[in-house]
């Protein structure tokens, strides 16, 4: 690890910042104290999302317990009931909101979002066609169909991906295209998913129209276990683009003309993109406007001109964890998160959508 700071030719100021090998970091210190604050918030939520059920845990109790130094009945609850539910949602959220803050960033469009663009409904596609063909679940493995959920869900979220590029490719990508070609293909591939639900056994299609809003309610440790690993690996390789994310804010011409490789660069995004939306979607359902909602309130509590992806990260876990705190305790029964957080995502949608509409008129 290495840090900089000073003054660079003729005394211009050199933004501090730190490097880790291959990644560089600039240091920021609203975007630091940001997303250290909002780090701590997860944190409270997954010790107050375990202690808060059908039995009221002491959050004393529940730390012992997730150090390993609790034993008997409390811990079995924590350990195989409670926190499982809990990790992933954190990690759903997560991963949710740093899909999000590469797609919006690189199609420099508040409305480029996994869930608009049309990756999240191919995920949905896959998994629906896992459960519905082949009885597909984390536990199962052969066939494409039979292979499970998570690998289902990744492959029709990337022939989503690949359609909608190439659909939206005229000699380049524009945002607006990429945009508007996402919502046709999306709304194609609901009708797909709506086809599998119509042809699948009625006990089939009740546990995918379940998982289709959004749900924890049935997680478990094989939840956990590849959400983790795609987040150890995606999430990383992720911030190693951020320079290049930076860059190409600036606009096509500037980032050709500083060397970046454009269509390389972007594929990369859109990859991470995918593997990230559809490992979320392959353990919780389509957690809907996670994607689209958190990376915009990064960008205003972090003050940059483009989603700050740690910050976005925490603030994903924070929102889905609250969410689901929320839907588990306000109400006499479970509600979907994707229901919570769609409530919360909605109207913030329509207010973006008439502000950008009073932009262009002015």
């Amino acid at each position: 690890m290495s840090a900089a700071d000073g003054t660079g030719d003729g005394g211009a100021p050199v933004l501090r910042g730190v490097r880790f090998g291959p990644v560089g970091l600039a240091w920021r210190p609203r975007v630091f104290g940001m997303t250290i604050a909002a780090v701590v918030a997860a944190l409270l939520l997954v010790v107050l999302g375990v202690a808060i059920g059908s039995t009221w845990i002491a959050p004393a109790t529940v730390i012992r317990s997730l150090f390993g130094l609790e034993t008997g009945p409390d811990a079995f609850i924590i350990t195989v009931l409670r926190l499982p539910r809990v990790l992933t949602g954190a990690l759903v959220g997560l991963t949710l909101a740093v899909a999000g803050a590469l797609t919006q960033t690189f199609t420099r469009n508040p409305l480029g979002t996994p869930d608009i663009i049309g990756v999240t409904s191919g995920a949905s596609v896959g998994a629906v066609a896992a459960v519905v063909l082949g009885g597909g679940s984390y536990a199962i493995g052969a066939v494409v169909l039979g292979s499970g959920i998570p690998v289902a869900a990744t492959i029709g979220a990337l022939v989503a991906a690949i359609v909608v590029y190439g659909l939206g490719w005229r000699g380049g990508v524009q945002s607006y295209r990429l945009v508007l070609v996402g919502i046709g293909v999306s709304a194609t591939l609901d009708a797909v998913t709506s086809y599998l639900l119509v042809r699948a056994q009625i006990t089939q299609a009740a546990a995918a129209s379940q998982w289709l809003v959004g749900s924890l309610s049935s997680t478990s440790w094989a939840s956990v276990w590849p959400l983790l690993v795609v987040a150890a690996v995606a999430v990383p390789i992720a911030l190693a683009t951020s320079a290049a994310l930076g860059i190409g804010q600036l606009g096509d011409e500037v980032a050709v003309g500083v060397g970046l490789g454009i269509q390389r660069h972007r594929l990369l995004v859109i990859a991470l993109a995918v593997v990230l939306t559809a490992a979320a979607v392959a353990a919780a359902g389509p957690v809907g406007f996670v994607a689209f909602v958190v990376p915009q309130i990064a960008l205003r509590l972090a003050g940059t001109n483009r989603p700050p992806l740690l910050l976005s990260a925490a603030l994903g876990a924070v929102l889905v964890l609250a969410a689901d705190l929320l839907a588990r305790s306000a109400f006499p029964w479970q509600v979907p998160v994707g229901i919570v957080t769609t409530v919360i995502g909605a109207p913030y949608l329509i207010w973006l959508l008439i502000r950008h509409r009073k932009e262009m008129s002015r």
